[in-house]
C-alpha cells in the first residue's frame, strides 16, 4: 500500500516538469518543496532549442511566446534607458565565456536548424516565469504539491520507499538591508507540516546541495571551485559607464542587462567561505566595483544570489527506487542557463520511463536507460562550462588564449559551432538503428492537415507516424493503444520519408525511408515497439477473426 507513487523532492522546473510527465502518464504523485512559493531569485535568463521543443511539445508554445514578448519590453526599456537606437535590433546568438556571439556570422542554411519547428521562436525564458507556469500545469493536472516541508529522510525497501517529511524554515535567505544577518532570520518562519508518505518511488529534484543525493549516498564526483559570482536585481545608480551584456576587465567578468537592474560579477579569488550566509548590499557594491572598476552605488536589491563553478556530477542517477534529476545529478557553474536546460531534459526523459514502471508496462532495462541517455550529456555540459572557467581567468596564459577564440568568433564557422553547441541542437542518444532521424529529436515536421508533429504529443504518448498509409504497419501497433498515439498523415515536405515512431520524449525511436531503408543495421518496427513499449496487451478474441499481435507478419 502506497499513499502516492512517486514522491519528488523539490518544486523547481525539473521537479515540476517531472510530475506533470508522471501525471500525463497516469502516476499519482506528491512534490515536497521547502520554500512557501516560487523563487524569485534571478537565475536562468533562457531555454535552450531542446527545452523550447520539449515544451512545446507539451503544448506550452502560446505561453512560452507570451513570457518571451515580457521578457523583450523588459529589454526594450533596459536600452532605452541607456539612450540605444531601438529601431536597430542587437544581433547577439549568445555567448561563451562572457564573448559576445554575433548573429551577423551565424549561417542560418546549416541543417542543424532545420525541422526546429516553432523552438527558434521563443528562447528568452526568465526561470522563475517558467516555474510559475510549470505549477500551475502541474496543479491543473492533480499533483498534489505541499510547499514548506522538505524531505528529511527515508528508508527504502524492496516494495517502496518510505518517506520522511519536516515542517521547513521558509524567510528570505538573503539580507539586502545592509544590516547583516540579523533581519534575514527574524523574517523567517516556520511552514508546511510534517509526517511521513509511503511511495513507490522517491526522485530528489532538490538542487545542488541535494539532500536526497546525501542520504541515497550516491557518489558526487567532480572539480572545485575557484570563483565567486554574484547575480542580482537591484536600483544602482552610476551605471552610465558599464557596457551593455558581456564583458571582461582585467579583474573579473560581468554582464550588465538584459534588463533593468540586473548584474552580474566573476571574481576568481576563491569559493565564498559561507554560501548560505546572508549577502548584504555592501558585499554585491564591493563586487561590481572591483570587477567593472565603475563607482556604482547600490540603492537597493530585489534579488540576488552567490554562485561558484562548483562541477560535479553523480556517478548514476538511480539507486534502487532512488533517482535524481536536475541540480541535483549534477552541478556546474550557471553561465549559459545549462542547468535549467539540463534539468528539463532529465525531467522529460525520466518522467515517461518511470511512468511505465509504475503502470507495468515497462520493457527490461527501460529505467537504467535514463541515465545511460542522460549522463553524457551532463558530462558534455560539465566540462563545457569548465572551458569557459579556463577562458575567463584573469590571468596572462588564458587571456592569449581567449584573443584566439575571439578571432575565430568572428568567423562563419566559429560563430555557427558555438551557437550549435549552446543551443543543444546536437544532443541526440545512442538508440538502435542507422538512420540518418533515429537517435535525434524527431523533426518538428509540417503535416498535410496543417499540424505539425508536436501537436500529437501533447499528451505525452509515443506516436506513431504512419507517412505512407501503410496497413500493415499500423497493424503492428495494434496492442499499444494505452501507451501509442497512431497517426497516419501526410506531409508533402518529406516525400521520401515513410514512417517515424517517436518516444513520448519526442525523440526518434525507429524510421524508414519510402523504399523501405530503415539504415544499416535497423530493426523492424515490432522489435523497436517491443524495446520501447513493452509487450503489447492482448486483443479481444472474436470468433471469426483471430487476435493478431505486433510480431505476427500479415
Amino acid at each position: 500500500m502506497t499513499d502516492f507513487d512517486v514522491v519528488i523532492a523539490g518544486a523547481g522546473p525539473t521537479g515540476l516538469l517531472l510530475a506533470c510527465e508522471l501525471r500525463l502518464g497516469g502516476v499519482e504523485v506528491l512534490v515536497a518543496e521547502r520554500l512557501t512559493e516560487v523563487d524569485e531569485t534571478v537565475k536562468a535568463m533562457s531555454v535552450n532549442t531542446p527545452s523550447a521543443t520539449a515544451l512545446d511539445r507539451r503544448g506550452f508554445f502560446p505561453t512560452l511566446a507570451a513570457i518571451q514578448e515580457r521578457a523583450m519590453e523588459r529589454f526594450r526599456r533596459f536600452r532605452a534607458e541607456r539612450g540605444e537606437d531601438l529601431s536597430q535590433p542587437p544581433k547577439f546568438a549568445g555567448h561563451f565565456a562572457g564573448i559576445p556571439l554575433d548573429a551577423a556570422y551565424l549561417d542560418p542554411d546549416d541543417p542543424a536548424w532545420a525541422d526546429t519547428g516553432r523552438a527558434d521562436q521563443v528562447g528568452l525564458i526568465p526561470q522563475a516565469e517558467l516555474e510559475r507556469v510549470l505549477a500551475a500545469r502541474a496543479r491543473e493536472l492533480g499533483v498534489a504539491i505541499r510547499r514548506g516541508v522538505e524531505v528529511t529522510g527515508f528508508e527504502e525497501d524492496g516494495d517502496g520507499v518510505t518517506v520522511r517529511l519536516a515542517g521547513a524554515r521558509a524567510g528570505g535567505g538573503y539580507d539586502v538591508s545592509g544590516a547583516g544577518g540579523a533581519e534575514a532570520e527574524a523574517g523567517a518562519v516556520e511552514a508546511g507540516e510534517g509526517g511521513v508518505v509511503r511511495a513507490g518511488w522517491l526522485v530528489g529534484c532538490d538542487g545542488g546541495r541535494s539532500t536526497v543525493r546525501k542520504l541515497a549516498g550516491f557518489g558526487f564526483p567532480g572539480t572545485p571551485p575557484e570563483i565567486t559570482g554574484y547575480q542580482a536585481v537591484a536600483d544602482m545608480t552610476g551605471t552610465e559607464a558599464l557596457g551593455s551584456g558581456w564583458d571582461t576587465t582585467a579583474t573579473g567578468t560581468y554582464a550588465h542587462g538584459p534588463m533593468p537592474g540586473r548584474i552580474l560579477t566573476v571574481e576568481f579569488d576563491g569559493p565564498p567561505a559561507d554560501r548560505t550566509t546572508p549577502i548584504t548590499v555592501a558585499e554585491l557594491q564591493d563586487s561590481i566595483r572591483r570587477v567593472t572598476g565603475v563607482q556604482v552605488t547600490v540603492e537597493s536589491v530585489r534579488t540576488v544570489t552567490r554562485f561558484t563553478d562548483n562541477c560535479r556530477q553523480a556517478s548514476d542517477y538511480r539507486k534502487g527506487r532512488v533517482l535524481l534529476a536536475g541540480d541535483a545529478a549534477h552541478v556546474h557553474s550557471p553561465f549559459g542557463g545549462q542547468g535549467l536546460n539540463l534539468g528539463i531534459g532529465d525531467a522529460v526523459n525520466l518522467g515517461w520511463k518511470l511512468a511505465a514502471v509504475v503502470r507495468g508496462w515497462a520493457p527490461p532495462g527501460l529505467l537504467d536507460s535514463y541515465t545511460a541517455e542522460r549522463h553524457p550529456i551532463g558530462a558534455w555540459v560539465l566540462d563545457w562550462t569548465r572551458a569557459q572557467i579556463a577562458l575567463m581567468r584573469p590571468e596572462s596564459h588564458a587571456r592569449a588564449l581567449r584573443e584566439v577564440l575571439t578571432d575565430l568568433t568572428r568567423t562563419v564557422d566559429g560563430t555557427t559551432y558555438l551557437v550549435k553547441k549552446i543551443s543543444g541542437v546536437w544532443q541526440r542518444y545512442d538508440l538502435p538503428g542507422d538512420h540518418p532521424l533515429v537517435g535525434g529529436s524527431a523533426p518538428d515536421l509540417e503535416l498535410a492537415d496543417g499540424t505539425r508533429l508536436a501537436d500529437h504529443l501533447h499528451t505525452a504518448r509515443g506516436l506513431l507516424l504512419d507517412l505512407a498509409d501503410d496497413p500493415k504497419l499500423r497493424a503492428r501497433a495494434q496492442g499499444y493503444d494505452d501507451r501509442l498515439t497512431v497517426l497516419t498523415a501526410a506531409c508533402p515536405a518529406r516525400p521520401g520519408l515513410a514512417a517515424l515512431l517517436v518516444r513520448p520524449d519526442g525523440f526518434t525511436a525507429w524510421a524508414t525511408d519510402a523504399d523501405g531503408d530503415a539504415g544499416e543495421g535497423g530493426e523492424p518496427a515490432e522489435a523497436a515497439l517491443e524495446r520501447w513499449f513493452g509487450t503489447p496487451h492482448a486483443l479481444p478474441e472474436t470468433p471469426d477473426t483471430p487476435t493478431r499481435r505486433p510480431h505476427d507478419r500479415p
